[in-house]
């Protein structure tokens, strides 16, 4: 049995067709049973996308992670498209992002049918707390793996600093602080740049 599946992961690391449905097969686990959203699917992907299936590097996935953060839209589905498109090309872009939509639109479906049906006390009430609570677990371990990642530098820790008191403090809004930031990591690797070399030039 175990024999079959490590022949299994083999044949999806070679085929296209096999990374697409190993990446439909990712996205629709992680969209289905990943609760909360945004950051706190990233460890179901990367378990799957990474260890499982080896569609690619633990440090591109952390790569293409951080980049659905930052751009507009459902993380999920950046970084669907994103590792997807890297993976498999075209078809596994749409293979990835078809899985990651699927679930999220049949349950929003179901669960628009049955809103005034469900009871808003008493156990179930109970249930859907125990899950907000694990989803925040969720979400605190995504953000350890993603600032672990890119927090290698003492600017990059800087600028995380920075960016966590203006949104706290400074109550900016997500693209505001994304821009400074682009910026500011703009200038400094200018001045760097710059140091290195005129200190090339005088040696």
């Amino acid at each position: 049995m175990i024999r079959l599946t490590g022949n299994l992961e083999v044949m999806m690391s070679n085929n296209k067709l096999f990374k697409s449905f190993a990446l439909f097969i990712t996205f629709l686990k992680a969209s289905t049973f990943t609760f909360a959203g945004g950051l706190a699917i990233v460890p179901a992907i990367e378990r799957d996308a990474v260890e499982k299936y080896k569609l690619l590097s633990r440090d591109e996935f952390m790569e293409y992670a951080t980049l659905s953060q930052t751009m507009p839209g459902v993380i999920a589905l950046n970084c669907a498209t994103l590792v997807g498109r890297h993976a498999a090309g075209t078809v596994g872009m749409l293979a990835a992002g078809f899985g990651a939509i699927l679930p999220a639109f049949s349950l929003m479906v179901l669960a628009t049918i049955l809103a005034k049906m469900i009871p808003q006390h008493g156990r179930l009430l109970g249930a859907m707390r125990g899950i907000r609570a694990a989803s925040a677990a969720l979400v605190l371990s995504a953000a350890f793996s993603l600032g672990r990642y890119n927090l290698k530098t003492t600017f990059s820790v800087i600028i995380m600093i920075a960016a966590f008191l203006l949104v706290v403090v400074g109550n900016l809004g997500a693209p505001i602080i994304v821009v400074l930031s682009g910026a500011t990591g703009y200038i400094y690797q200018r001045i760097r740049r710059h140091r290195e070399r005129s200190h090339e030039d005088a040696s």
